[in-house]
């Protein structure tokens, strides 16, 4: 290669350089500007327990940095009274202005540093005999200090290490490149105590971030728990009821098989009704042997903590209805609770969902006494009336110490869930005497229907708290 071809490579790597340096350098200049040169509001929210004093102290703070500011500039600074008001002034106001927008209140202090520096270096402060604290000042310090906390504390790292070092860039031109005579630096000892202010509020910034990662990732843990159980509870009542349909389709497919022998000469429309029937019965109760088969677990146990462990109900035992309820309490009182039962009006046929239902809110109910309740009394009335079916179970306070018990909310809401899907409610609280009630009502039509107004009335005058007194 020939010395002149030498000399145009050269120049060309030297050009792209200088290329890519200018385009860096541009890149650069428009990050700062974005994150610098903006006039947004970011107010400084109250604090959790002090609330708005943090506020209070620093309009102090800025009230007393304007004073001093004031009076070194004019008796140490020699600057007269009006430029040495105004700079002080800034200087306070950027702590307050601080509060609402840490931004232009950065640029503020600093304005009025390099203004108040440029003031005292071109006045008689600076004299022979005299050391002046140039170019930042004890005021100026203090009320810069401030602002850069304010600023760290609500703006993102990359920000407040811009903002240190353009601090520390105006220091150095003051003091390193401009200079003077006769003054004490302080750029030094301003740039130090600038740096530890915005490490100390990036770490506080960052461990406030934490902690409100931690509340919203606690937040969400405990919707997706309520989320979760609201599924589970849900699962299990559409097993319950899956349980019900495929008895009503075998019945259905049965009667279909049955009724053509019950006629004497059955047309051939009829038994191919019926056998269409049958065979549409059939398909439906296999499909439901399968949602069934992904439903049920493989091992079902007691989920209401009811009876021995490993005595739950066998995957394909009927699902229980209100005839059952004399053994589930006789089971209870077995467990240890004294439970009275009563029964008002007569008896009236309900839908299999009524039955299925009321079964699993009185079983709830109690397994919830026996858990929290050791000891109790409970009352348990089941009231027939014409508009539908309502259940109260009422327990004392617990006469022996109740263990811990880390329920996720199964019951209660499951309960509200079942009746909630058959148009009724269930109303669970505490009681007067440190029992707790729990009463529901499922309508016979399956349309919401309030309860019988004198059922809270005989609720209060039974409870079993009362009865003990």
């Amino acid at each position: 290669m020939t010395e002149t071809g030498g000399r145009r490579v050269f120049a060309a790597s030297a050009g792209r350089l200088r290329l890519a340096s200018a385009g860096r350098l541009r890149r650069w200049l428009r990050v700062l500007h974005e994150d610098l040169w903006t006039l947004r509001p970011d107010p400084l929210p109250p604090s959790v327990w002090l609330r708005w004093l943090p506020h209070g102290v620093l309009c102090l703070a800025a009230f007393a940095v304007t004073l001093g500011a004031v009076a070194q500039l004019g008796d140490n600074g020699h600057l007269s009274s009006g430029p040495a008001f105004l700079i002080g002034l800034s200087q306070g106001g950027a702590i307050v202005l601080g509060l609402w927008r840490p931004l232009p209140a950065w640029w503020l202090s600093m304005t009025a540093t390099v203004v108040g520096a440029v003031a005292v270096h071109g006045s008689q402060g600076m004299v022979a005999g005299e050391e002046f604290t140039w170019p930042w000042t004890a005021a100026g310090i203090i009320a810069h200090l401030l602002v850069l906390l304010l600023l760290t504390l609500r703006v993102r790292t990359r920000v407040s290490v811009e903002a240190l070092a353009l601090t520390a860039l105006v220091t150095y031109v003051l003091e390193g490149v401009w200079g003077g005579a006769h003054y004490q630096p302080t750029g030094v000892l301003a740039v130090v105590l600038s740096a530890v202010v915005v490490v100390l509020g990036i770490a506080l910034r960052g461990r406030r971030e934490a902690r409100a990662e931690l509340v919203e990732q606690t937040t969400l843990t405990a919707e997706e728990r309520a989320r979760r159980t609201l599924l589970e509870e849900r699962s299990r009542i559409a097993r319950e009821l899956h349980d019900v349909v495929a008895h009503h389709m075998s019945v259905i497919s049965i009667q279909a098989q049955v009724a053509p022998h019950l006629v004497e000469r059955p047309s051939d429309e009829l038994i191919e009704n019926l056998a269409g029937i049958r065979q549409n019965a059939l398909e439906a109760l296999t499909e439901l042997r399968r949602v069934l088969g992904v439903l049920r677990s493989e091992n079902p146990q007691d989920p209401y903590g009811l009876g021995a462990p490993g005595t739950g109900a066998a995957p394909d035992a009927p699902q229980p209805t209100l005839d059952r309820l004399d053994a589930l309490i006789e089971n209870t009182r077995a467990a240890g609770l004294d439970v009275a039962c009563e029964v008002v009006g007569q008896a009236r046929p309900y839908t299999p969902g009524v039955e299925l239902s009321a079964y699993r809110i009185v079983q709830e109910a109690l397994s919830n006494a026996l858990r929290h309740a050791p000891g109790s009394r409970v009352r348990v009335e089941v009231g027939h009336f014409p508009n539908g079916l309502h259940l109260e179970v009422i327990n004392s306070r617990p006469r022996q110490p109740v263990p811990p018990s880390p329920g996720a909310g199964h019951g209660l809401l499951g309960m509200r869930e079942r009746a909630t899907m058959l148009g009724g409610h269930v109303d669970a609280n505490a009681t007067r005497h440190g029992g707790f009630r729990v009463m529901a009502f499922l309508p016979r039509d399956a349309t919401p229907t309030t309860t019988p107004s004198d059922l809270s009335d005989r609720s209060e005058r039974s409870d079993p708290s009362e009865q003990e007194k």
